[in-house]
């Protein structure tokens, strides 16, 4: 079984629970919990001679969280994602097992400021299916689960009276590609950036900025042999939503990077979305966007180009069952992706099932090598259990 160890502040995050811990004096009013998520998923191909991918997953979570004084709190939360995935056609000597960290953090709260450090998520924007804002995850709206591996670090987060909010972050051993991202970052190297989000014409704008420096041999493109290995990189990001009956939001992110041979320095992506709820039946609710990704060499270029549109129709059968349609097209490779969901949910319980008609490699989001689930026609099974 293959284990990953994603978390290098591991020591710093139990020194700083231990230290906090101690000093808290008796916790009496300490609250812990332990839950956790048994999942089993099959994708079954309608064609002949595929792969059918099986995974089981067991989720655990642990927490603490107790007062440090009156207007001081301390939480910690640690959880592992075991998973054991193999190719139900081929039998059990395909299977291929993983352990490795999802979470774990430690954090001190007021009403107003937070302070969190270690392995989390870090997730922030407007959009909602083709987010350019999707810069530490790869959330796939298609996921019922809807995991993701989280980033390490420091995240700081301040929010005013006015509803004015700022997060800042400091990150470091991520070096694994996130979110858009072609090149990972260089290994040793820190990230950094922040955000600020105010309240703009009766509803929200942001600004968000980050900084790193990419590893520019680990990428899919060949570069010349005198390209320096960090390269620079920073992004700035822009984003707003607003309530007019219909929601209405938008996503803009602007990246340079400062290569010293690769001519495609500039990249742009935009994204404009609208959702509302007709009053048909239980309430049918459409969503689309549309993005645009640009490469060129100079800001004012045009260069290179993608552009992707998303429709999604959501349609409540009753108080346990919702249907969902979701269909994507990538209007630069011609390709359309088409997902049909029945969810049913109880307490504890969820069952999924989702009827796809996909390109066969699915890389619409995130890493098109991951464990293809979606890829080509079929359909897809999903038991899910809390405990």
């Amino acid at each position: 079984m293959k284990r990953s160890g994603r978390a290098p502040l591991a020591p710093v995050v139990f020194f700083f629970a231990s230290v906090l811990c101690l000093s808290a004096g008796p916790l009496l009013s300490q609250e812990t919990d332990f839950r956790g998520l048994v999942s089993g998923e099959l994708a079954i191909p309608f064609e002949s001679g595929r792969r059918v991918p099986l995974r089981v997953r067991y989720l655990p979570q642990f927490s603490l969280k107790t007062p440090v004084s009156a207007s001081w709190n301390f939480d910690i939360e640690a959880s592992v994602n075991a998973s054991l995935t193999l190719d139900a056609a081929s039998g059990w000597g395909s299977r291929k097992g993983d352990l490795a960290l999802y979470r774990l953090w430690a954090r001190l709260t007021t009403a107003r400021f937070e302070a969190r450090l270690g392995l989390q998520k870090i997730e922030f924007g407007s959009a909602r299916l083709l987010r350019p804002l999707m810069w530490f995850d790869r959330l796939d709206p298609n996921d019922p689960l809807q995991l993701t591996d989280g980033v390490t670090g420091l995240l700081l987060k301040y929010t005013f009276q006015s509803n004015v909010s700022v997060w800042a972050w400091g990150l470091t051993g991520n070096n694994d590609r996130k979110g858009w991202e072609s090149f990972p970052t260089r290994a040793g190297t820190i990230e950094c950036g922040g955000r600020a989000q105010v309240p703009a014409l009766g509803g929200e704008l942001a600004v968000t900025f980050h900084r790193r420096s990419l590893d520019a041999f680990r990428g899919p493109l060949p570069l010349a042999s005198d390209e320096r290995s960090g390269v620079p990189e920073s992004r700035l990001g822009l984003d707003g939503y607003w309530d007019l009956g219909p929601g209405l939001w938008f996503e803009a992110v602007f990246t340079k990077q400062d290569f010293q041979a690769f001519p495609f320095r500039h990249q742009k992506a935009v994204n404009l979305g609208v959702e509302n709820t007709f009053g048909l039946g239980n309430g049918l609710t459409v969503l689309a966007e549309h993005l645009v990704f640009q490469s060129s060499p100079r800001f004012w270029e045009r260069g290179t180009s993608r552009s992707l549109s998303a429709l999604s129709l959501d349609y409540p059968l009753g108080l346990l069952d919702r249907l969902r349609v979701m269909v994507f097209r990538d209007w630069t490779g011609r390709d359309w992706y088409r997902l049909l969901t029945w969810q049913r949910t109880y307490d504890r319980l969820s069952l999924n099932v989702i009827v796809f008609w996909n390109p066969d490699s699915y890389g619409l989001y995130g890493d098109p090598a991951a464990v293809n689930l979606f890829g080509g026609r079929g359909v897809y099974l999903m038991v899910a259990w809390n405990h």
